[in-house]
């Protein structure tokens, strides 16, 4: 069975890569937002308003990226996947 020829490249964005920078954004993002809030923390009851504020982080977080990607993928990690031209046992007869 012959090797298949690498036809060429797909640079796509490498989205495992991603992950911490999207954590990062977020907890950067919910720090601004809760910076005047008072410093009280109580593990027993789970604030709905800091809930509400985790949520709403992690949603303008995940915005701004997929925006930036859309319009700007080169300031992000890349991989290339390469593409393989068909042999002849691809080929139907």
């Amino acid at each position: 069975m012959p090797e298949p020829e690498i036809g060429g490249y797909n640079v796509t964005t490498d989205w495992p890569k991603m992950g911490p920078s999207l954590l990062i954004a977020t907890a950067l993002i919910l720090a601004i937002r809760t910076a005047k809030w008072p410093a009280t923390f109580n593990h027993l009851t789970a604030s709905p308003e800091l809930n509400d504020e985790i949520e709403y982080a992690a949603y303008l977080a995940s915005r701004v990226m997929s925006s930036l990607i859309a319009r700007r993928e080169g300031l992000f990690p890349q991989k290339r996947e390469p593409w393989y031209q068909p042999t002849d046992e691809d080929v139907p007869r």
